[in-house]
C-alpha cells in the first residue's frame, strides 16, 4: 500500500485535542512512506494533517474544487494539488487515488464522504479497506447507530469485520495495512433482495 485517503474536518473551530491527533496522523504517514490523499484544504484537521505530513517530508496529494480552494484556502505545499469543478469530481478522485481510507473527526462533509465510500465498498464498486479513528469517542454515536442497524437487521453483521474502529491512529493504520475484511463476499454485506419464505 502506497497511498491512503483521509477524510476529516475543514472547520478550524474544534477542540485542540483533535488537532493533536490529526498532526500525529500526518507524521505517521510520512514515517511510513505513505502518500496522504485528502481534500486539499489548509484549515481545520485537513490543514493540520497535511501540514504535519509535509513538515515530516511526506508526500501530500490534495483534491479540491475551485470554489472550496477560495473558501478553505488550498494547501499550496501539496506535492500534487488537483483543482476540480465539482464535489462529485473531488470525491471520485479521492476514492480513486487512495488505496485505503482513514476517517478522522469531521462534520457533514466527512460523514458524506465516509458513507459514500462505505456503500461503494458494500456494493463492490471498490475493494479498499476503511478505518475510523474514534478520537476521544467522537464516533461513538456513529458506531452505536451502525450496531442498532445490525440489531434491527438493516445492516449485515459482516459490517463489523469490514469497518475498523480504533481510538489509536496507529492501530487504525495497522488495520488498514492488514486489509481486514478483504475476504468478505458481497453476499456477506448485502441483505437478500428477495423476502424470506414463511
Amino acid at each position: 500500500m502506497q497511498s491512503v485517503t483521509v477524510y476529516c474536518a475543514s472547520s478550524p473551530s474544534i477542540d485542540p485535542h483533535f488537532v493533536e491527533t490529526a498532526r500525529a496522523v500526518g507524521r505517521l504517514f510520512a514515517e511510513r512512506g505513505l502518500t496522504l490523499v485528502y481534500g486539499g484544504g489548509s484549515t481545520g484537521l485537513m490543514g493540520e494533517v497535511a501540514t504535519a505530513c509535509a513538515d515530516a517530508g511526506g508526500d501530500v496529494v490534495g483534491v479540491i474544487t475551485h470554489h472550496l480552494a477560495k473558501l478553505e484556502v488550498a494547501f499550496e505545499r501539496c506535492t500534487e494539488l488537483i483543482r476540480v469543478d465539482t464535489m462529485r469530481d473531488r470525491k471520485r478522485l479521492l476514492v480513486e487515488r487512495g488505496e485505503a481510507f482513514l476517517v478522522l473527526p469531521g462534520g457533514l462533509g466527512t460523514y458524506e464522504e465516509f458513507f459514500e465510500t462505505l456503500v461503494g465498498r458494500v456494493l463492490a464498486e471498490h475493494d479498499k479497506p476503511l478505518a475510523i479513528v474514534n478520537d476521544h469517542g467522537y464516533f461513538d454515536p456513529l458506531v452505536a447507530m451502525i450496531e442498532h442497524g445490525i440489531e434491527q437487521k438493516f445492516i449485515r453483521p459482516a459490517m463489523r469485520s469490514l469497518l475498523t474502529v480504533e481510538s489509536d491512529p496507529v492501530a487504525a493504520l495497522d488495520a488498514l495495512l492488514a486489509d481486514r475484511g478483504h475476504d468478505l463476499k458481497q453476499s456477506d454485506l448485502i441483505p437478500p433482495l428477495t423476502p424470506p419464505s414463511d
